[in-house]
């Protein structure tokens, strides 16, 4: 099962499932989203989020394929972009970190430990850009794929709450402390990427390369 990520484009935009590619609950403001719901131009306001994002900090998603199969996708941003962070009540998050705002795996794909590998490569994505934080807000009352994360599913992949809450608490993955989870980040992107190379070969000795058997020593 060969598995790559993507970078989350306007191309690689018209591959993410409906509703998700055309959804702006996170991309504008609760008046904005429901004048864009009304007037059909969610899809348009979608496109040029991500066009003015990708021009001002790069992309905002990763995308992960299995077998040239999108399988999952994860969108993500400092809080200035996502305007639907203020209307949380643990709002607002610290000026360290990511928000980690949705994303989702498909269907057939639950259950194999993709949604630990989507969020290693978002993490990756983050500290190369030198923040040193992931948070998102959670739905500890997800009951069917929505536009927040389960908070249950967050705090499997190595998130604690920072802000407690009945409903939407916030939640952080600290990256630059977690110097053991920072490894395993690290090795869990490069096979992603097919960048392992094979360990080395130790040299065969000159002895038993001419058909000789070396000498055993104490």
């Amino acid at each position: 099962m060969a598995r790559r990520v993507a970078a989350l484009t306007l191309d690689t935009l018209a591959e993410l499932p409906l509703p998700c590619r055309s959804c702006v609950f996170w991309e504008l403001d609760a008046v904005a989203g429901r004048d864009a719901c009304r007037n059909g131009d969610t899809g348009l306001e979608k496109e040029a989020w991500l066009s003015q994002i990708l021009l001002d900090w790069g992309s905002a998603g990763t995308v992960l394929y299995v077998d040239d199969a999108l399988a999952g996708f994860a969108i993500y941003a400092p809080a200035s972009y996502l305007p639907r962070v203020q209307a949380f009540p643990t709002a607002p998050v610290s000026p360290d970190a990511v928000v980690l705002a949705t994303g989702r795996i498909l269907p057939r794909y639950i259950g194999l430990g993709l949604g630990k590998v989507l969020v290693q490569a978002v993490a990756k994505d983050v500290m190369k850009r030198g923040f040193r934080a992931l948070e998102a807000f959670g739905d500890s009352r997800w009951s069917q794929p929505g536009c927040v994360w389960p908070t249950d599913f967050l705090q499997a992949v190595g998130f604690t709450v920072v802000r407690e809450h009945p409903r939407h608490p916030r939640l952080r993955l600290d990256l630059r402390s977690t110097v053991t989870w920072r490894s395993d980040v690290e090795a869990a992107v490069e096979r992603l990427m097919g960048a392992i190379r094979p360990e080395p070969v130790p040299p065969v000795p000159a002895a038993v390369r001419d058909g000789m058997t070396p000498i055993e020593t104490e």
